[in-house]
């Protein structure tokens, strides 16, 4: 199943290396997150949106019941 911030990354044409380089995060991590086999801390969610000009709700939202 596809993540929204995979459906981001396709629909924006971006590279995930440069994502996690402006998050400062780890390529592999970041990898981990847009395939939906890790979830992100809110610390490193927060560095994820900002990166991709979104929200931590708009991006990892529908996690919260």
């Amino acid at each position: 199943m596809e993540t929204k911030l995979q459906k981001i990354i396709k629909e924006r044409g971006l590279k995930q290396n440069f994502i996690a380089g402006k998050a400062g995060i780890a390529p592999g991590t970041l990898s981990k997150i847009v395939r939906g086999e890790s979830v992100p801390t809110l610390q490193v969610a927060i560095k994820i949106a900002r990166a991709v000009d979104e929200t931590v709700e708009s991006l990892w939202g529908d996690l919260i019941d």
